[in-house]
């Protein structure tokens, strides 16, 4: 990919685990929530991250934007090292920064505050970073409002008299309030109503055509991601399986777990027969992965080579990455 928005290099973020005694706590072990992620984001594509429950999705998410410290890896945003400006860099590079990259969280009345209208909470963006003359302020948050669907007089409400899909519209409109390049957009229609789902998705695609946003989606939704993606990144406990443009991840996947999460999603029409593949066993504890390839306790392809050696992440196809030994076999 020629010159992309955004950059992740080997990212690896690791959360301690203690036992707590009497008078003392002792490490046990450690969570490998992301550990070893590599993948880019080229200017105005939307990226899609999948993955069962607990496979450090969100994790990756925080540490890109360093809302939480990395442990290792390097993430560059249009060339620059990111937790290297957050850690060393001028207030006007880190404000700058931040400008470019924001979020939407999964929760949209927990990111919310309770206490602050619409208008004060889109405005703080307007406070900190001082992009923005106070005498337009109004003018910004009235289209912004309109911008993600949302009147005028919404400006002067508080979060608790929205709908949930009407507070997720909120959240993207104060995302956008700093004019940024990149968002990262965690799991944003996970908690609404089927109908409501397609109007906010139907709204980030339109504000990516008129802004040239990148996004990255976060989603275990996949009917979802194959429907606002242009390239899909697969992880399994914090390692990623399988990369490639979304119509090969969809019609033509290579890693036996992206099968069976593929298998699972639910078909629209009862007379279209899926074999569904029921994998066997429960997720490995993150705390204590297995060796060798993290997916081989379920995979129906498991052979001694898996438990012992971990698989790379190596090119099958033309813009098609697999991390599995025996790939071919799906081919």
């Amino acid at each position: 990919m020629a010159n992309p928005l955004l950059e992740v290099r080997d990212l690896m973020k690791y959360f301690p685990v203690y036992e707590r005694g009497i008078l003392i706590k002792k490490k046990v072990g450690d969570v490998h929530a992301v550990d070893g992620v590599s993948f880019d984001v080229a200017k105005g594509e939307t990226m899609g991250l999948v993955g069962e429950s607990g496979c450090g999705k969100t994790t990756a998410g925080k540490a890109i934007l360093d809302l939480i410290p990395k442990d290792s890896g390097q993430v560059l945003f249009e060339g620059k090292d990111v937790h290297e400006t957050f850690e060393h860099g001028s207030n006007e590079e880190r404000k700058a920064m931040r400008r470019g990259m924001q979020m939407v969280f999964q929760n949209p009345y927990g990111s919310l505050d309770p206490r602050m209208t619409v208008f004060d909470i889109i405005t703080e963006a307007f406070i900190i970073h001082r992009h923005v003359a106070k005498s337009e302020w109004k003018e910004r948050v009235y289209t912004l409002l309109k911008l993600v669907g949302l009147e005028e007089y919404h400006a002067e409400r508080y979060p608790h008299e929205f709908s949930g899909g009407q507070r997720q519209r909120i959240s993207i409109a104060r995302a956008l309030a700093t004019e940024p390049k990149f968002i990262v957009a965690d799991e944003p229609v996970s908690s609404l109503d089927v109908s409501v789902r397609a109007q906010i998705l139907t709204l980030l695609q339109s504000l990516q055509q008129r802004e040239t946003i990148s996004f990255l989606y976060i989603s275990h939704d996949l009917s979802s991601v194959r429907q606002i993606s242009q390239h899909v990144t697969v992880m399994y406990l914090g390692k990623i399986m399988e990369y490639a443009d979304v119509d090969l991840i969809f019609d033509h996947p290579l890693n036996p777990y992206t099968v069976a999460l593929l298998s699972a999603v639910p078909v629209p029409d009862p007379e279209r027969k899926v074999n569904k593949i029921l994998l066997a066993g429960d997720v490995p504890s993150p705390i204590n992965p297995p060796s060798g390839c993290r997916f081989n306790p379920r995979c129906p392809y498991a052979t001694d080579i898996c438990k012992e050696t971990e698989p790379p992440l190596r090119q099958l196809e033309s813009g098609h990455l697999v991390a599995c030994h025996h790939a071919e076999k799906l081919m």
